[in-house]
């Protein structure tokens, strides 16, 4: 499981998530876009680290939480995502500078036309007011005329826990306990509306589980959903002593060892699937390079492109 980075830690939390258990933004990438992703697509990260030119000629470095581009046999995205803890007047500005940079990145010179193709972006703001807007608009003028795009909000608060299971959001769990927020000082002096708490925390606990039995998700999954749950949880209730330990002792202590022990071998599977498919292609670039089998065979058999086999060779 990667290191958690102290400093911000629910972007941190979000960029651990990313890094661990990538396939699960995909489910939240078709919310916030109304995208179909079936779930089986390569999500492939770009990097996080953008530096912007400033005025007095020196450059800032910027870190984005998110910037990826989702491949499937027939669609190719790429997406930028910022997690906001509270709402903030200047991610208008932060999110044009990110997806203009992001754009630039990837520009490409066309004879005398300069192509900057902008990511679909989307803001996830863990809290919200009445005030906080659906979508922030982005209305760009130049001597050519005006353009304008809009960039999704995805308000995690909105979510019960049922909603969040039902629509295969399990990437926002973490984030839940921003829903009881505001009962914070009522849960830490009354010991019955804490156990209210403790018992839907008991539910996420219980129905995880059921969803690793299934095979909807790994072991890892799950144990690094409910480690990521108790950072956030441990970060937010750092006030209220009787929150963080009611609500944390129902998510169970270390990764037990028969789940570290699943965990262990279902490493040693997808090392072992990695190892044939290297086998696999191998064989293939031998092939090639004996004037026996096609590059664009090859490729379709090995399931990546053409121009991917091609470095190898």
């Amino acid at each position: 499981m990667s290191k958690l980075v102290t400093g911000t830690p629910y972007d941190d939390v979000f960029r651990t998530l990313l890094d661990d258990c990538t396939s699960l933004i995909i489910p939240v990438v078709n919310e916030v876009f109304g995208e179909h992703f079936s779930g089986e697509e390569q999500v492939v990260f770009q990097k996080n680290e953008h530096f912007l030119n400033q005025q007095d000629g020196d450059t800032k470095e910027k870190i984005t939480d998110s910037c990826f581009t989702i491949k499937g046999e027939e669609i190719q995205k790429k997406y930028h995502m910022e997690c906001q803890s509270t709402s903030d007047t200047t991610i208008m500005v932060r999110m044009f500078e990110y997806d203009s940079q992001v754009a630039l990145d990837a520009c490409e010179n066309v004879g005398d036309k300069l192509i900057v193709t902008f990511p679909h972006s989307a803001a996830i703001y863990l809290r919200h007011t009445r005030n906080t807007p659906d979508q922030i608009t982005m209305e760009i003028n130049t001597p050519g005329g005006s353009i304008s795009y809009a960039i999704p909000v995805l308000k995690t608060q909105r979510y019960t826990i049922d909603e969040l299971f039902d629509r295969n959001l399990l990437f926002l769990l973490p984030f839940h306990i921003f829903n009881y927020e505001k009962e914070f000082p009522e849960y830490e002096n009354d010991m019955e509306k804490l156990l209210k708490l403790q018992e839907r925390y008991s539910e996420i606990m219980k129905r995880l589980g059921e969803l690793c039995l299934k095979g909807k998700i790994s072991t890892f999954e799950k144990c690094a959903l409910i480690d990521m749950s108790k950072k956030v949880i441990e970060n937010l209730t750092v006030k209220y002593t009787n929150v963080t330990k009611g609500v944390t002792s129902v998510m169970g202590g270390k990764v037990l060892e028969y789940e570290a022990k699943t965990i262990l071998q279902e490493g040693i599977q997808e090392g072992i699937q990695e190892g044939i498919h290297q086998g696999e292609k191998n064989i293939c670039i031998s092939l090639i390079k004996d004037g026996i089998l096609k590059i664009s065979d090859a490729a379709e058999r090995l399931g990546i492109t053409e121009e991917e086999l091609r470095k190898d060779l």
